[in-house]
């Protein structure tokens, strides 16, 4: 009856104990997730996030800039690359990334030293041993055959110890034919690989401040241009006007007039809005906020970049950039890395031969139905020369060899197909660099003859001898003829910039008693 009456308890336990965890598990096993696809929602705990964001508050002095501007200081070209290369987060990314790949290596040599670990245990446990009380019917003794034993009862006997340990194991892998040294290798390469992408990193960085600061310079420019423009629209107006005066010229000619230096002011408040955006990108690419006041210089008449693209010949341009670009160095150690790949697999089908020592110290006292303790404190140790070789592992290692091969094959047409695009790239830049330079004096003569024209028809014009429409073309000539030397001023700047990215040029760090100088200072 007790035993029954035990059984109910536990089963009523149990039912309970299941209840609470079947209303318990779908809050703890179910994450929250949007109600349905049709409208927004406002997951748990958002405020939370949003509060947290708005007690950041901003400050405009910091304006997320780890480097200080001078708002009086008007900083040229090489000092706006200068302050993106130490402020923007993509170079601190690349050189955390870079650092990351050098502590791996780091982490794979320690393959090459011993494994040492100290451990220690104090315990204590109380255990019974059950012991029978036998029978023997007293026929057994009359005849021996027939067994006659019986278990009658039993009890136990209650056993108590107490245990303290403290051991030092140490494990040491001596030969495994290759294996350790081509994780290193990899590991290595992969460090290479992290170290030209921050060198990649920096000429991303220098070639977009570059180009946005001649898209800024060009804008500047074209603003001038469109004030030029008004200027000679209101020109034009004036001499109408003056004819219309003296009865030489009709009402319509001053209304058109008219209407083209209006059309004029709008060309120039373009201008302004374009000049505007440029200076925001050019902002962006240093990484500064556009609150942050910053005087940046006019263009100049020559650019910082080296000029001796002009005297190279495109196929010495295309082999400079085969040998040095830093996505080609980063493709050819990713092929380097994925041959150690291989190494490292087959050296798996070779046995490992390795040391294992181990040192304990124990303490054992045990106390018997309540006696008193006793027992022993005795060292013990050993060494073992250990030597494993997978016999059949399912075919594994010839599928990690495969796979291996496939990754080897996969790095190789990438460099390929890297380098076939670095070929078109640089000789893409060359052509463009090429015809800037070749339009360049064309664009000056025809400022030159736009400008005489302009000056021609407009003489005439107050003379009486030419008409408004041939006025009227003249100045748009003029103007175009302006913006697009401008245009083809900043087009060489930009395209030499792009043919010095093509060819790794760009911002090529330098090389002093065979030590890299760092391109980055923290």
């Amino acid at each position: 009856m007790t035993y029954l009456r035990s059984d109910f308890l536990k089963s009523r336990a149990t039912a309970v104990i299941l209840t609470l965890f079947a209303g318990i598990a779908p809050v703890l096993g179910r994450g929250s997730s949007p109600p349905s696809s049709d409208k927004a929602w406002a997951p748990p705990k958002l405020s939370d996030y949003e509060d947290q964001l708005a007690g950041q508050r901003f400050r405009e002095s910091e304006a997320g800039s780890r480097v200080s501007i001078n708002p009086r200081k008007t900083y040229n070209l090489a000092e706006l690359i200068d302050i993106a290369e130490r402020n923007n987060p993509e170079t601190r990314v690349a050189w955390e990334r870079a650092r990351q790949a050098a502590a791996a290596v780091g982490l794979s040599q320690s393959a090459y030293y011993p494994y040492i670990i100290a451990s220690a245990a104090a315990g204590y446990d109380r255990a019974f041993i059950p012991f029978p009380t036998l029978s023997v019917d007293p026929g057994f003794l009359a005849d021996p055959s027939l067994s006659k034993v019986k278990v009658a009862g039993g009890g136990s006997l209650v056993t108590e110890a107490k245990v303290t340990r403290g051991e030092l194991s140490a494990k040491w892998l001596l030969i495994d034919f290759g294996e350790r040294g081509a994780v290193v290798a990899a590991a290595k390469e992969r460090l290479m690989m992290a170290n030209v992408g921050f060198n990649g990193t920096h000429q991303k960085i220098v070639f977009q401040v570059t180009d946005r600061f001649y898209k800024l310079g060009t804008a500047r420019q074209k603003v001038l241009v469109g004030k030029s423009a008004l200027e000679a629209a209101q020109t034009v107006e004036q001499a109408v006007q003056a004819r219309v005066d003296g009865g030489l010229a009709t009402k319509p000619e001053l209304l058109q007039a008219q209407q083209q230096t209006a059309q004029s002011e709008f060309d120039v408040e373009a201008a302004v809005g374009v000049e505007s955006d440029a200076r925001v990108a050019l902002v962006e690419s240093i990484s500064i906020l556009p609150t942050v006041p910053l005087k940046v210089a006019d263009l100049g008449q020559k650019s910082l970049l080296d000029q001796d693209q002009d005297d190279r010949s495109v196929n010495e341009l295309i082999q400079t950039a085969l040998s040095q670009r830093p996505d080609l160095v980063a493709k050819l150690a990713n092929v380097h890395a994925k041959e150690h790949g291989i190494r490292k697999v087959r050296a798996e089908y070779f046995p490992k031969v390795a040391v294992d020592a181990h040192a304990t110290e124990t303490e054992l006292d045990v106390s018997v139905a309540g006696s008193k303790y006793f027992g022993d404190r005795q060292p013990t140790y050993g060494v073992f020369v250990t030597a494993t070789i997978p016999i059949f592992d399912g075919f594994a290692r010839d599928r990690q060899l495969e796979i291996a091969n496939a990754e080897l094959s996969e790095a190789e047409n990438e460099l390929a197909g890297a380098r076939d695009a670095a070929v078109r790239e640089v000789w893409k830049a060359y052509t463009d660099f090429k015809t800037a330079l070749r339009k360049q004096d064309s664009a000056a003569k025809l400022v030159t003859a736009s400008q005489n024209a302009f000056d021609a028809v407009l003489e005439s014009f107050k003379n009486g001898l030419s008409t408004y429409p041939e006025i009227v073309s003249a100045q748009r000539n003029l103007a175009s003829a302006r913006s697009v030397s401008h245009d083809t001023q900043a087009a060489i700047f930009t395209t030499a910039s792009a043919l010095a990215l093509s060819t790794g040029d760009l911002a090529r760090p330098s090389v002093h008693g065979g030590r890299p100088v760092r391109p980055l200072e923290r």
